[in-house]
C-alpha cells in the first residue's frame, strides 16, 4: 500500500507534462484516435471475456485463512477476498458517485484536474509516459479528504460524494489494515512492526473505462 507521503513526493520529484494529465472528451469523440491505437501483435482478435478460475478467493472468517493468505501471496501476489464485512450497499454507492463525476462534462472536470506535480485530482493513469500509446481511460484519484475537490465539482450538491468517498476509505483503510496484519502474522514480526509499517494514509483511485466507439479496433482498456 502506498502512502501518502511516498506519493506526494514521487509526484514532486518527477512532474508529468499536461498531455500526460488530462484526457480526451469521450463524451464527443466519434472514432478512436491513433494516440489511443494499440497494435495487435498476434494479429489476432483478443476475447474480453475470458477469465481465470485460479486466483484465489480468501474467505476471511475461515480458520486456515492466516496460511491461506500467505499461499495467495507466495504463488499470485493477488487475492480477492469474501466476508469482508463492506456492504454491498456501500460499493454501489461509491460507483453511483463514480458515474455521477465521471459523467460531468469535461469543462467540469478540468476543474479539479491533477496538477504536474500533484498526486490528487482529475486525469489518466500516471503511468502513462511509459508507453507509446494511451490508454482508453480517465481517472480521479482521492487522498485523505475529497471536500475540496467535491465543491469545484458540485458547488451547491458535494455533501453525498464526499460522505460516500470518506465512508469508503474508512471501510478500506480498516480491511487493508485487516490484512496488512494477517500477512504479517504469516511471516510472523512483531505486532510492533507491522502497526508501525502501517501509520500513513493511502490514495483511493476511482477509474472510468468509456464505451470504445470502434469496439473492433484494439486499444488498451
Amino acid at each position: 500500500m502506498a502512502t501518502t507521503s511516498t506519493l506526494e513526493e514521487s509526484f514532486k520529484e518527477n512532474p508529468q507534462s499536461l498531455q500526460h494529465i488530462l484526457p480526451i472528451d469521450f463524451h464527443s469523440i466519434q472514432e478512436v484516435p491513433n494516440s489511443h491505437l494499440w497494435p495487435n501483435i498476434n494479429n489476432s482478435p483478443i476475447s474480453h471475456d475470458e477469465k481465470n478460475p485460479n486466483v484465489p478467493i480468501i474467505d476471511l472468517l475461515a480458520p486456515n485463512v492466516v496460511e491461506l493468505i500467505g499461499h495467495a501471496c507466495k504463488t499470485w501476489g493477488i487475492f480477492q477476498v469474501v466476508n469482508h464485512g463492506v456492504s454491498l450497499k456501500l460499493f454501489d454507492e461509491v460507483e453511483s458517485q463514480a458515474r455521477r463525476l465521471f459523467a460531468l462534462p469535461v469543462e467540469q472536470k478540468v476543474k479539479v484536474m491533477r496538477s504536474t506535480t500533484s498526486a490528487t485530482g482529475y486525469g489518466i493513469a500516471r503511468i502513462t509516459p511509459f508507453f507509446s500509446k494511451f490508454m482508453w481511460h480517465e481517472g480521479f484519484t482521492i487522498m485523505d479528504s475529497p471536500l475540496g475537490h467535491a465543491k469545484e465539482l458540485w458547488p451547491h450538491d458535494y455533501q453525498i460524494f464526499c460522505d460516500v468517498m470518506e465512508n469508503y476509505q474508512k471501510k478500506m483503510k480498516a480491511l487493508s489494515f485487516q490484512l496488512w496484519l494477517l500477512i504479517l502474522n504469516y511471516l510472523q514480526p512483531s505486532q510492533e512492526h507491522s502497526i508501525k509499517s502501517f501509520e500513513s494514509t493511502g490514495a483511493l483511485q476511482l477509474n472510468s473505462y468509456p464505451c470504445c466507439p470502434n469496439p473492433n479496433l484494439l486499444t488498451m482498456h
